[in-house]
């Protein structure tokens, strides 16, 4: 009686055991597939969102028309017909350079805009912090006015930095975000927007009322295409507009415009 109860508590014991170890191997299991099923998850994102990304780097950036092959551009502060009058610093090639994932989404822009004869002219891409800070030192020289008649005759130079127009930091410089127009393919020019690039003034509102019917479908026909593939615009520029979700939401590069060479 004693050995028959002894036989069945030590295959309860072994039982229990075997139990606890097949248990513990499930266990393990699961871990390693959760694990895994991280790592997988983290590999979408970018790195940008881990580590900190030197402002000279250049490796997330692109030139536009390498992926966008018929846009055209026009970079501005490249020549001498911008509100300076002079080239810009950091200008010193005619590139439009912009984070790939923003070449993407104008690559769908344009895919858009090609059936109705148009595509993208791009007047401004990204935009070293050097650039910047040249348009801050040239706001803080009060006697050089030589293009106000063509950029803000409606506005006091004095006042460019109060009313928003300059700025010590620009979203240019996270390399997400463009200045552009719609460009006519068959009349070979530009689309009539009621208004210039770069003027200073109410007019250059995309909501500017005092323009004709036909030039507030054309802004917003270039608002809603831009909106539908990921930009956001703002309120007082009608071609301004930033990838919604910029790669370096937090990175003002300063690396030079040139060709990239990879």
């Amino acid at each position: 009686m004693h050995l028959l109860k002894l036989s069945t508590d030590i295959t309860t014991v072994i039982s229990e055991r075997r139990f606890r170890e097949v248990n513990v191997t499930r266990f393990q299991r699961s871990l390693r597939l959760l694990a895994n099923l991280i790592l997988w998850l983290i590999s979408f994102i970018p790195v940008s969102c881990f580590a900190a990304v030197s402002n000279l780097d250049s490796s997330g950036f692109v030139v536009l028309t390498d992926i966008v092959p018929d846009a055209i551009i026009e970079l501005r502060y490249h020549t001498l017909y911008n509100f300076v009058g002079d080239r810009i610093r950091g200008y010193e090639e005619p590139v439009a350079l912009v984070t790939r994932e923003t070449a993407t989404a104008l690559r769908s822009v344009n895919a858009e805009l090609a059936p109705l004869g148009y595509t993208i002219k791009i007047f401004d891409a990204y935009r070293p912090q050097m650039a910047v800070d040249h348009f801050v030192e040239w706001a803080k020289n009060a006697n050089d006015t030589r293009m106000k008649s063509y950029f803000y005759p409606e506005e006091q130079k004095a006042n460019l930095f109060a009313h928003g127009y300059i700025a010590s930091r620009s979203g240019h410089s996270r390399g997400s975000t463009v200045d552009l127009t719609l460009f006519d393919i068959n009349n070979n020019c530009d689309v009539d927007m009621g208004g210039t690039f770069d003027y200073f003034g109410y007019r250059s509102y995309p909501s500017y009322p005092n323009i004709t019917e036909q030039q507030k479908k054309n802004r917003l026909l270039l608002r809603s295409v831009m909106l539908k593939h990921g930009f956001r615009g703002i309120d007082t520029e009608w071609w301004h507009y930033t990838l919604n979700n910029e790669p370096y939401p937090t990175t003002y590069f300063n690396f030079p415009i040139q060709y990239l060479v990879r």
